[in-house]
Order: C-alpha cells, then structure tokens, then sequence
C-alpha cells in the first residue's frame, strides 16, 4: 500500500484559486467582448506594462529582435526548429486521406482539411519561453494552416528579442506583443484591428488556460495547458540528485507548478527530498521553484511497479519521466499521460526545448482523453459520400426510409423514399407522406 513522504496543499484550497481565476477571466473577457481595441490597450497597459498604438510588432521591430541575437543563438533556434518540424512531418504524412466503395456504387471518404487560421499563444512574463513559437506555429505550417498569428507578453517591458525571432524563423504571419487573457482574447473574439483565428493553441498560465476553457466552442483549442505537471517515476537503478534535477528543473515554471516523485524506494525517496533542499540553496530560480515544491510536490511510496503505474494513471500528468530498470514497460501498459521520456539519458526539459516532440501538453487529468498538440489538431477531418448507380441509390434509400419511419421523420423519409421511386426498378412501400 503506497505511502506518502510529502503532500501538497489540499484540494480545497486548489478549487479555491481557480474560482478565483475564473471569475477575473469572464470579466476580462466580457470587456473585450464589448470594447475591442480600447479593452487590450487599458489590459496591456495595466498588466504587460506597455501602452502602443499597435501591439503587431513591425518589420522594423522584428529585424531589431534579430540584431540582439548571436549567430549561435540563430543556429541553435534553427536546430531545435529542425527537430520539431522534421517530426511534424513526419506526423503529417501518417495522416490519410481515404476513399472506399463499402458497397457496389457507394463511396465514402475523408478529407484531412487545415483551419483557416490559428492563434499561437507563446508564454513569456517570467522567462521568454521561445521554444513554444516552434510547438504551436512550425505545427500549424506543416499542417498547411494560411494564416498563423501569434502573441507573446513583453519580457522586461518590451518584446522579447528571442521570441520574435523564433516565431519570425518559424513563419508567423502576423506577431503581437500581447500576454495573458488579453491575447487570449484578442485572437479568439477579435477587435477592430485584430481579425478574429478558427482556433488558440500555446501553453500558458491559469489565466491563460481558463482564458481557453471560456473561449472554446466559439474558437477551438488545442487542449487545457495549464501549469506544468511533473512525475517522476523511479526505482534504485538512479539516485537522488537526478530525481531532484529533474523535479526542480520543471517546478521553475512557475509556484503553482506540481512535482511528484513515485517511487519503489524509501531509501530513494529521503535522498531525492534531501538533494532537493541542497540544490534549493543554490538553483538561481530557486524562489519559484521553492513555492512549488512546498506547496504542490508530492512525494510517494510504492510497494510495487504495478501500484506506481496505477497511481500514475490516476494522476495523468502532463510529463511523466520513467528511470526505472525497465521503462518500457511503463510504456507499454501507461495509458494517461501527456508525453514519456524513458530512460535516465532522457528528460522532460530535451521535450521542452529541442528533440522534436512537442511540450504543448495536457494538463489537470485532461491526458485522460487527449494527448498533446500535433499537426492533426489544426486538421479537420471532414467526411463525404457518393452514390454513383442507380441500384445503389434504392438500396439504400430502402433502408433508410424504413429506419427513417421507425423514428416518426416523415421529411427525411421523403428524401428516401423519391430517391425509391426515381431510380428502383421495384416500388417500395412507405408509411409516410408518399407511398
């Protein structure tokens, strides 16, 4: 029976927050709803601490973003931009259009069809996370989506010089010094000067990601990122300074950020939460990652493989790093997770910034029903059919007008039941408007 070392602060108090959060988002939202233009200057001005005529960045802007850049930073965006659209290729080419003839003169089939137009949130208040203009916008372009815009919050009172070039590298159509529920907001309802997207993708904050739970059905999103969630699943085979790394690498994100531990080993456990108040003293974003760790890390003591994967299946986390003797059969029997990273020679921080895989990632038990942003998420597949002889038409007009009387839907009989008389060679019966 597991046991637990360490728990974070309760359910309750988590709920609470997140009212709290919601309530400021439909306000927000509501303004925006209402003012446009006027509503993302007084927000930006009050929140992003930049007030401009235009919050799209200019030509001039962005060459200037460049200019603060080295030739070695430009070559490793362009390597981690390499991975993550090679992989999206690849992804692209998995998905299939198809066409079958099920029955003698009846096709069907489906198109994969882009969107029109997407809005890429890339997060960047506390640290200018570029690696998420790769994620969201090379995505969306391997996906064969016209028209991609996004926002990201200004770093140090301006545009994050990294940012702008990575989503510039990555082929934005259109960049925006925006942050938090006012972007959200800007790309999904649309102002005077910003034309409204089909759907809003990026990880962010918890105003962010409420943001995108409010907003969807009007836009569609590509899932509930909200912040970081790390599990670290581990044996005797490691120690306890790469068990505390790999925690505190991820709690950095932000003081809401859960870590877990899960582990087989007592001995494993003390010497991770030991390693990890050393490595406390000296980590520079120790201040975040502290508030993280005291208030939603969590550490677990399994009796077996078989407990720590029925807990981590429960947990469903975003990131789930497996140093076990045997990861892969975590990744065989593990089904609710947002990504894996198997093996000690792997890390959540490698998906984070430039393997390939993309770190938008489900959060908040979300990994129960959906994975992680992919090019098949800026894809509609969308489905059609054709009845190409006669005798097919009949066929199934007589099935349909039978089944379409069993419900009572005299009309939709009626479109049956014409195609029954115009194209059979045998009359066939109908109890409704027509017989």
């Amino acid at each position: 029976m597991a046991h637990w070392l360490k728990h974070s602060i309760t359910a309750q108090a988590i709920k609470s927050a997140d009212l709290k959060v919601r309530d400021t988002v439909e306000s927000t939202l509501a303004d925006i709803e209402a003012r446009g233009d006027a509503a993302i200057r007084d927000l930006a001005i009050k929140f992003d601490k930049m007030d401009r005529d235009s919050y799209r960045l200019s030509s001039a802007e962005i060459d200037a973003c460049y200019s603060q850049l080295t030739k070695r930073d430009i070559a490793d965006i362009e390597f981690a931009q390499t991975q993550v659209r090679n992989f999206a290729k690849h992804q692209r080419a998995s998905i299939q259009d198809i066409e079958v003839e099920t029955l003698p003169g009846v096709i069907l089939g489906h198109k994969n069809v882009p969107m029109n137009a997407a809005g890429c949130y890339v997060p960047g208040g506390k640290y200018p996370l570029l690696a998420s203009a790769h994620m969201s916008v090379i995505t969306a372009k391997v996906a064969g989506v016209p028209r991609i815009i996004t926002c990201a919050p200004p770093f140090n009172g301006k545009p994050a010089h990294a940012i702008v070039a990575a989503q510039h590298m990555a082929g934005a159509d259109e960049i925006y010094c925006l942050g938090g529920i006012q972007a959200i907001g800007a790309m999904a309802i649309g102002t005077e000067t910003i034309t409204p997207v089909d759907i809003i993708v990026g990880p962010g904050n918890a105003f962010v990601a409420e943001a995108k739970r409010q907003l969807y059905g009007r836009v569609g999103i590509d899932l509930f990122a909200g912040p970081t969630e790390t599990l670290v699943i581990a044996d005797e085979s490691v120690d306890g300074e790469l068990c505390a790394t790999d925690l505190l690498g991820q709690a950095e994100h932000g003081p809401d950020s859960p870590a877990i531990l899960l582990t087989t080993s007592e001995s494993l456990a003390r010497d991770t939460m030991a390693q990890i108040e050393r490595l406390l003293k000296i980590l520079p974003t120790a201040d975040i990652a502290r508030q993280a760790w005291e208030n939603y890390g969590q550490v677990i003591v399994a009796d077996s493989d078989e407990e720590m994967l029925q807990i981590a299946n429960d947990l469903a986390y975003e990131h789930v790093q497996v140093m076990t003797k045997d990861p892969d059969w975590f990744l065989q029997h593990m089904r609710n997770y947002g990504a894996l990273f198997l093996g000690p020679r792997t890390n959540v921080a490698f998906g984070d910034k430039a393997i390939g895989t993309n770190h938008t990632l489900p959060t908040k038990k979300a990994a129960r029903y959906t994975g992680g942003l992919w090019v098949g998420k800026f894809l509609k597949t969308c489905t059609y059919q054709k009845v190409t002889t006669d005798e097919a038409s009949a066929l199934i007009g007589s099935y349909c007008s039978r089944l379409c009387a069993l419900e009572g839907f005299a009309g939709h009989g009626e479109q049956a039941n014409i195609r029954v008389r115009r194209y059979g060679k045998k009359h066939v019966p109908y109890a409704g408007i027509v017989e």
